[in-house]
């Protein structure tokens, strides 16, 4: 299955009191890039974070962005620092010897001085569960997307090794008559040699006929490496780079066949196959 690099996924959780939501970015990228991006208090999950973003994902820039907010369950009931209620109270009753005006303390302003309510600790075991798991989540829905937009890029590139080889059947099917033109060339450049013999010209002109007549390996090669494309597309695991390898070999091949065209059409050829291995390297850079 081919996958995109580029995805979105987000999901949320409910741990106790709390409302984690993990956001998951990706774009392409050469290799494997992990982004974290968690709160002070929740460090402590990054390591399992990220191997299990890495168990999932080969390529891509990725960013896990991971956020949590309280949310108060109802009828919870609130627990308060007791020690912390009486160094309060101790250190007012000695301010009031110092100043007896000063008003009094009341239970609210109690409960707001801080340090006074106490939250509930919750088990970082299981914190840290509950976050990869949530991250799993994320993972498969970005997995999904990837492998959606995989199957596009796919069809896209399947599409243009079909046009490839439709050209360079055009091109096997154009030889014959670009020999015959080469070697029509050829007699007169031996005519005007026998009317004054010049070896060394000959041999120049031999050695270019023999160039020009190489395309057939440039063809045959270009064959190779548009079915190998057409089969790799059909495999499990990551092809992105194995994929971007094969394009440079086609642009070299192309290229060749360009360089060495002595015909208008084959060189028109080289063109549209230059121009669709072009095409195709774009879309393959967004495959992981």
């Amino acid at each position: 299955m081919i996958r995109s690099m580029t995805a979105f996924a987000a999901h949320e959780a409910q741990i106790d009191n709390l409302t984690l939501s993990c956001e998951l970015r990706s774009v392409n990228h050469r290799y494997c890039d992990i982004t974290l991006k968690v709160p002070e208090r929740l460090r402590f999950i990054e390591a399992p974070l990220r191997s299990a973003i890495a168990e999932q994902l080969g390529r891509g820039k990725i960013e896990c962005a991971i956020s949590f907010k309280k949310s108060p369950h109802m009828g919870q009931t609130l627990s308060v620092n007791k020690d912390a209620v009486k160094a309060l109270l101790a250190a007012t009753d000695a301010i009031q010897t110092m100043m007896p005006s000063a008003r009094p303390f009341s239970a609210l302003d109690v409960l707001a001085f801080p340090g006074i309510q106490q939250e509930t600790e919750i088990d970082a075991e299981q914190l840290a569960q509950g976050i990869v798991d949530l991250a799993r989540r994320s993972l498969q829905t970005m997995l999904e997307v990837r492998e959606r937009e995989g199957a596009q890029l796919a069809v896209l590139v399947q599409e243009r090794c079909r046009k490839m080889q439709s050209l360079v059947a055009a091109a096997h099917r154009r030889m014959p008559e670009v020999l015959i033109h080469i070697r029509d060339r050829l007699k007169i450049k031996i005519h005007e040699l026998v009317a004054e013999p010049d070896f060394d010209r000959l041999e120049q002109e031999l050695v270019l006929l023999t160039q020009k007549l190489d395309v057939e390996e440039e063809l045959d090669r270009l064959e190779t490496h548009i079915n190998e494309v057409l089969r790799i597309l059909g495999e499990t695991e990551p092809v992105g780079r194995r994929l971007d390898f094969l394009m440079q070999e086609m642009n070299r091949e192309a290229n060749t066949l360009g360089s060495k065209s002595a015909d208008r059409e084959m060189t028109g050829i080289a063109i549209d196959l230059k121009v669709l291995i072009e095409q195709m390297r774009e879309q393959i850079q967004n495959i992981e």
